[in-house]
């Protein structure tokens, strides 16, 4: 066989440079290689079987050979050490204290403007940004209770902020369906991992959306969805269901005497809290685009009377700009008085004429993007692009430079991914979404979804352009698992909570550098309990064998090993040396992160693109 080689030129998730196993991922190659392709092909079959048969799809808008897809998964799990997700919880909290602190203050004193620190103009041309909202108090302050920050590695394996999704972050309801299906259909590899659980996450999202009305726990909160022909509807219905509330279309909710109602089979009952996954140009047509059939007429008076919340709450996209973007190093600086954990990818913008004139005359080499598309739309990849494509792109930035970015072409980290077609594992481009949910707490559910390209050679991630999905893991230690782990099935232990902090003075001019690893001393119980009846089979994996039971039997699950230098016998490929852009690439992984709003032809934007 031959000998799966990750390169030189991307960082590897599983493997060092010098062909050594990373310490958290020794268990799972262990499983792996006593497990046997052929078995692993008959597993990972079972899964699609059941993703189809649950209908966990999204849909990919304009596609005529079909609307309706699963969503592909690949059962390699990312796997995450418990320093390395403490860092990025530590970062990932800055970063969401200070996006609301600056949501908080442009729409009441501005302040931050004021001092010069964010250029007013930039705030104030965005297509997100609401002045029927100024001067509202929204409960308890918050404007974003639902975070997707989208994060990559680069060569060096140094995570990045590639963007935040702050309006309506879609894609967590596959982070869960792919961890149900895995431990069902892969149980033995969980043993003795010591793998967090991320069930509590809509135990977590309904108690934050509770949380915003005076009449908690007892409030009414509902889940409204534009309807079932949305890319999202699968995640939309599986929330509402999971959270035990109604799932609704606009149609569903009126406004009566300063209150929103919602019809049921029985009279109307109020509602507290909406949960909108619906843009903010689609919520209320009175207030908003008069041509909308999506939202609810007179919304927005009764959210100003605060007899209503809205999450996330409206005007919030006006943070999740690409340009924006840019300055959120400078709000946690000017909110917190702390340097960022976590540093933005390098961004040049349109408006600023010094920046537009390096990307005319770089954007063979850039990726430039529209700041307010989402899915892989609205973008040119320089070094894949042709010069009548580029000049054609380039005349729209030229037209209107505020609506334009540009960032240099990043190597996304590498991760060994199962390509049926080959039957072999090959290294493919991954990054990673985690999901923060915003309330009096900060909880962030330990993982998120990791996005993979499953297009060869491509950087591209999102589900509309070829992408598929990971199970990612969270340890409680850094690896190998310890022996003392119990075998339990996914303990319930609470996920990770971090007080919000105050504000502070601006600070000195910070120094750019990596994240300062912190260990985590939470421990949690892990999966272990075999569901299903899984048939017998000898197979070889990377040059070893391992005999199971025949008849039907339990498969043997697999022990947590260590593996020498050089002795990852996978299949795949071996790359060739990376010229000074991706060799063939025709996407980059700077795509954007599937965020719903109004784009093409005046259509709401396709939330569902994760």
């Amino acid at each position: 066989m031959e000998q799966y080689d990750q390169g030189t030129a991307f960082f590897d998730e599983m493997f060092t440079p010098h062909g050594q196993v990373r310490p958290h991922y020794e268990g799972v190659l262990s499983y792996f290689r006593r497990l046997g392709t052929t078995e692993f092909q008959r597993r990972q079959a079972l899964m699609d079987l059941a993703f189809r048969n649950q209908g966990i799809t999204f849909t990919v808008y304009g596609d005529s050979a079909g609307v309706e897809r699963t969503f592909p998964f690949d059962p390699v799990p990312r796997i995450i050490p418990a320093s390395e997700w403490a860092a990025l919880e530590a970062g990932l909290t800055q970063r969401v204290q200070a996006l609301n602190a600056f949501l908080r203050d442009i729409y009441s004193d501005a302040q931050i403007l004021k001092d010069g620190v964010i250029p007013a103009e930039l705030v104030y041309t965005s297509s997100n940004f609401r002045r029927e909202v100024h001067g509202l108090q929204v409960p308890l302050g918050i404007y974003t209770h639902v975070v997707g920050s989208d994060l990559i590695r680069d060569e060096q394996g140094r995570y990045l902020v590639l963007e935040d999704n702050l309006r309506s972050p879609s894609g967590v309801s596959y982070l869960l369906a792919n961890r149900q299906a895995m431990t069902r259909i892969f149980p033995g590899m969980f043993e003795r991992q010591g793998v967090r659980t991320v069930h509590h996450y809509t135990t977590a999202l309904q108690r934050v959306l509770s949380s915003l009305s005076p009449r908690a726990p007892e409030a009414t909160v509902v889940v409204l969805t534009p309807g079932m022909y949305n890319s999202a509807y699968f995640e939309h219905a599986y929330l509402a269901q999971q959270m035990g509330v109604e799932l609704v279309e606009g149609r569903d909710l009126f406004v009566d005497s300063g209150r929103v109602w919602m019809r049921t089979t029985s009279g109307r009952t109020q509602v507290d809290v909406i949960y909108r996954r619906i843009d903010d140009d689609f919520l209320d047509p009175l207030t908003f685009r008069r041509d909308s059939a999506l939202g609810v007429p007179g919304l927005v008076e009764v959210y100003r009377q605060g007899r209503v919340a809205i999450a996330n709450a409206i005007g919030a996209g006006v943070a999740d700009d690409k340009a924006v973007y840019a300055y959120v190093p400078r709000m946690i600086e000017y909110y917190l008085g702390e340097r960022p954990l976590l540093d933005n990818v390098p961004t040049f913008l349109g408006w600023n004429p010094d920046h537009l004139a390096h990307i005319l005359e770089n954007a063979a080499e850039l990726v430039i993007k529209a700041v307010g598309e989402a899915g892989g739309y609205g973008m040119l990849i320089g070094p894949a692009a042709t010069t009548a494509e580029t000049e054609e792109f380039l005349n729209n930035v030229r037209e209107n430079p505020r609506n334009y970015i540009a960032q240099p072409v990043i190597g996304l980290s590498r991760h060994p991914t199962f390509y049926p077609d080959a039957a072999r594992f090959e290294p493919a481009h991954v990054d990673l979404r985690p999901y923060i949910l915003v309330g009096q707490e900060v909880t962030i559910v330990p993982g998120g979804l990791t996005r993979v390209a499953l297009r060869r050679g491509s950087l591209v991630v999102n589900s509309s352009q070829g992408g598929g999905s990971k199970d990612t893991w969270v340890l409680n230690h850094d690896g190998p698992a310890p022996a003392r782990i119990q075998q339990q099935y996914q303990g319930a232990t609470e996920l990770h909570k971090v007080t919000p902090s105050g504000t502070a003075a601006l600070p000195p001019e910070p120094q750019t550098g990596s994240v300062q690893a912190q260990t985590s001393s939470e421990m949690t119980q892990t999966p272990g309990g075999m569901t299903q009846t899984l048939g017998g089979m000898t197979q070889t994996l990377g040059g070893m064998t391992q005999s199971q039971s025949e008849g039907g039997g339990q498969a043997q699950s697999p022990d947590a090993v260590s593996t020498a230098a050089g002795q990852h016998q996978w299949h795949g490929a071996t790359e060739e040396p990376r010229a000074a852009h991706p060799p063939g690439a025709k996407d980059n992984g700077q795509t954007d992160g599937g965020t719903p709003g109004a784009s093409r032809a005046g259509q709401p934007r396709p939330e569902g693109e994760v």
